[in-house]
């Protein structure tokens, strides 16, 4: 693969999706523009935005592609497979193209972002964002997340590594991290799930990480769940923009 200069520029927030991408590109220590968008404003609906990615989500990319023309990328998996097809020529955060470990990764790229994100997201949704409490939907998510928190604890139990796969970090542990890092907002424990626990702070250890989950403003998600008031004025303002969001989906 020969080497080429990138010219990324990176559409995102301060959540589990968005810090994925920044993490990927602080562990492969690629230069980046940042772009934050603010779902207050529905930035992300607008018709500028909307030509990056059509279906109005963050995050997205847009770099010179190897014709010498724009590319855009969107959803997290897509985004982090280019990173690491186009960039990661040390396999610093991937592994050689049909190599048993690369397919081992798309498992748990998949793992997170077909089941674990979607499930998580609604026990967010029904615990942090509905209008009112549904007790059905809110244990019906919480119970499916902590679920797949167990097949990922299991699965950590046996890693001699540490790593969901091989023996270093891969985009399918970045592709986790955020979301296991927001766990006791989506009502579950980590400390029910301990391997799970020690990967998560093991991650949490690496500068590519911890620079990484800082963009485009603080993560800090850990020390909110410390405050029940902050923790109510984030759920409230987010629910504002969601129910806002929805209604105006509904119009279309």
């Amino acid at each position: 693969m020969a080497a080429r200069t990138p010219n990324i520029d990176l559409y995102t927030t301060q959540t589990p999706n968005g810090i994925k991408i920044s993490i990927a590109l602080e562990e492969l220590g690629l230069p980046y523009k940042v772009h934050a968008i603010s779902f207050g404003k529905n930035e992300q609906k607008e018709p500028w935005f909307l030509e990056i990615n059509p279906n109005g989500r963050i995050p997205a990319i847009t770099d010179t592609f190897s014709d010498g023309k724009s590319i855009r990328l969107f959803e997290s998996g897509s985004i982090l497979q280019y990173l690491a097809e186009q960039y990661d020529t040390e396999y610093k955060i991937s592994y050689p193209r049909g190599s048993r470990e690369a397919y081992e990764v798309n498992n748990w790229l998949f793992f997170q972002n077909a089941g674990l994100g979607p499930m998580q997201g609604q026990a967010n949704h029904f615990g942090r964002y509905a209008p009112e409490r549904i007790e059905y939907g809110v244990n019906r998510y919480v119970n499916e997340t902590r679920r797949l928190y167990g097949v990922l604890d299991t699965h950590l139990s046996k890693s001699a590594s540490g790593f969901l796969v091989g023996d270093h970090i891969s985009i399918a542990d970045i592709s986790t991290w955020g979301w296991v890092s927001s766990a006791a907002w989506a009502g579950v424990d980590i400390d029910e799930f301990p391997h799970l626990k020690a990967w998560e702070e093991r991650l949490l250890q690496r500068p590519g990480v911890e620079k990484g989950r800082h963009v485009p403003s603080p993560h800090t998600i850990k020390e909110m769940l410390k405050d029940k008031d902050e923790m109510e004025k984030q759920a409230a303002s987010a629910r504002a923009w969601v129910q806002a969001g929805m209604k105006d989906d509904a119009k279309k």
